[in-house]
C-alpha cells in the first residue's frame, strides 16, 4: 500500500500561482511514477502531469506546458506541482496518484490516489 497526502490548494485569481505538494509513504520502493490529475465538478478526471520516481521522465498535458512544473524531492518522498498563470477553467480538485506500472496520462493506469485538494481560480 502507498499513502498519498496532498496539500497546498486554495483560492487564487486568474494569472496567479499555487504550489501543490503530495507526500508519499508506505511501499513507495516499487513506484514507477507519480502523477497529478484535475477533476472539475461533473467532469472526468483529467491528466495534468507525471514524473517517474527516478525523475528521468516528465510528461505534461498540452494545456499546461510552459506554465506548470512537476518535480520531486527524493529525501522527502514528495512530489510538487508548481502552477503559474492559472486560468478559471483550471478550477477543480487536484489529485495526486501513484503507480508501479508504466503509466502516463490515463487515470486507470494509477493504483493509489490521495484525497484531493481544492484549487479555485477566479476571474
Amino acid at each position: 500500500q502507498v499513502q498519498l497526502v496532498e496539500s497546498g490548494g486554495g483560492s487564487v485569481q486568474a494569472g496567479g500561482s499555487l504550489q501543490l505538494s503530495c507526500a508519499a509513504s508506505g511501499r513507495t520502493f516499487s513506484t514507477y511514477a507519480m502523477g497529478w490529475f484535475r477533476q472539475a465538478p461533473g467532469k472526468e478526471r483529467d491528466f495534468v502531469a507525471r514524473i517517474t520516481w527516478s525523475g528521468d521522465s516528465i510528461y505534461y498535458a498540452d494545456s499546461v506546458k510552459g506554465r506548470f512544473t512537476i518535480y520531486k524531492d527524493n529525501a522527502k518522498n514528495t512530489v510538487y506541482l508548481q502552477m503559474n498563470s492559472l486560468k478559471p477553467e483550471e478550477t477543480g480538485v487536484y489529485y495526486c496518484a501513484n503507480t508501479n506500472r508504466r503509466a502516463d496520462s490515463r487515470a486507470t493506469g494509477y493504483d493509489y490516489w490521495g484525497q484531493g485538494t481544492q484549487v479555485t481560480v477566479s476571474s
